[in-house]
């Protein structure tokens, strides 16, 4: 007697607007959501370099669940801004001198380059809506409103440089700038650091206003500076000898 051959069916994939479809989409914004807010404690200086990130705490402040957990931790991984260790768990990203000298050198390369490949004129529409994500930089630094401070600046930046229309050079910009996040806290507390930013952005726009290239080539390189120099003085204090 013949016996029936065993079939492996694997479980149905899941059609679009299924109830497991809309479960994961909830999961994949809820990791988003959350790996959002803890870029800005890291770029605010709430979260500092080398800072344990547990799960446990994850959950509590967040009411999420474990799994929701690890994937956030997996997220601020990929973003360059925590490091994973098996068995010991995970931590802010923590950057040597050397190491942010290397990352802000790339970006000086990129969003230099991204500068000189502005077709001049800009037009009067694009040329506005600078003008307007400013206006909302402006009125964050006025109301000492950081986290609104920082979306702003990422959406301005984002603004300037799509002004390029070469989508992989934005694309890397975006990249290198996201790792630098773990740097930036300790500019953005120093004395004057958020009024020197918006005179180099109201200059930027000028600069683009006349269409003057080699002037926002020259001040796109000079605006990296304030984070990147700020990062290196505390990072020799901190290990200088008392």
């Amino acid at each position: 007697m013949m016996r029936r051959a065993s079939l492996n069916i694997a479980a149905p994939m899941p059609r679009p607007g299924s109830k497991r479809t809309v479960r994961d989409r909830n999961v994949d914004s809820r990791v988003q959501r959350v790996a959002d807010t803890l870029e800005e404690d890291i770029v605010l200086g709430i979260l500092h370099p080398r800072e344990r990130l547990v799960e446990d705490e994850l959950c509590a402040r967040f009411e999420i669940k474990r799994h929701v957990a690890r994937a956030v931790l997996v997220e601020l991984e990929l973003r360059g801004l925590a490091d994973r260790r098996k068995h010991i768990g995970a931590f802010v990203k923590s950057y040597a001198a050397q190491e942010v000298i290397d990352l802000f050198a790339v970006r000086e390369i990129l969003e230099t380059n991204a500068a000189r490949l502005i077709a001049m004129p800009v037009s009067a529409a694009r040329l506005e809506a600078l003008v307007r994500i400013q206006s909302r930089y402006d009125a964050a630094v006025k109301r000492e409103d950081l986290r609104a401070v920082f979306k702003a600046n990422l959406e301005f930046h984002r603004a300037l440089f799509a002004l390029s229309e070469n989508k992989a050079l934005n694309e890397a910009i975006g990249e290198y700038e996201r790792r630098t996040h773990a740097i930036r806290f300790t500019s953005i507390i120093f004395p004057g650091y958020l009024e020197k930013v918006q005179r180099q952005h109201h200059e930027i726009i000028d600069s683009v206003r006349r269409g003057d290239r080699r002037s926002l080539v020259s001040l796109c390189r000079d605006h990296l500076l304030p984070a990147r120099d700020a990062y290196l003085e505390s990072y020799h204090r901190r290990r200088s000898p008392p």
